[in-house]
């Protein structure tokens, strides 16, 4: 038994076998949601007729009813990532787009772990093409979250380059001395 359920498992279901013009057809009608989906496997089961494809290629009720429920979840986990992202945005606000980019890498962290976790959770072989491309994604990960680092040092260091030169103009016209007002300046910069 478990044999005959390995062969059929990557094989694409029917739903993804489907021309294009009825599977657009199809994902129309379950995004609408005015239909039950006995209505839609209905009409969708009658453009496949009139497409003059195989009777084996009609759909099922569990096929489309599995079909539907994935599309609900993936439309789910896309809703859910769209609500973080405008909360994220809505709290940053105008601060640095490097607190935004270390949201992303941490969010691709975590969908990398989880990958590895279900691929060492399945009964199927990991395959190293999976695994290569893990490995690249890794490295380009890091190596952005240490562009990003490097940036956000960059920009600070801008920053107080330029609040220190305020900071000795102002010192100067207020009076102090030249050696007061670079005093100052080394504080703002963070040199002993």
């Amino acid at each position: 038994m478990m044999k005959a359920e390995r062969k059929t498992r990557g094989k694409p279901s029917k739903v993804n076998q489907l021309p294009d013009a009825i599977k657009n057809k199809l994902d129309q009608l379950l995004r609408d949601g005015r239909l039950t989906q006995t209505a839609i496997l209905e009409k969708i089961n009658k453009m496949i007729d009139e497409a003059e494809l195989d009777e084996d290629e009609q759909l099922s009720k569990s096929g489309l009813n599995r079909y539907s429920n994935k599309m609900q979840a993936i439309g789910s986990r896309i809703a859910q990532a769209r609500a973080v992202s405008e909360q994220w945005v809505a709290k940053l606000g105008d601060k640095p787009s490097g607190d935004v980019s270390k949201i992303l890498i941490e969010m691709v962290r975590t969908l990398a772990f989880d990958s590895v976790l279900d691929a060492s959770n399945s009964d199927e072989p990991v395959h190293p093409k999976f695994i290569k491309d893990l490995a690249i994604g890794i490295e380009k990960l890091e190596k952005a979250a240490t562009e990003s680092t490097k940036r956000e040092k960059e920009i600070r260091k801008a920053f107080a380059e330029e609040a220190a030169a305020l900071v000795e103009d102002a010192a100067v016209q207020a009076g102090l001395t030249t050696d007061g007002a670079n005093a100052i300046k080394r504080e703002i910069l963070g040199i002993a």
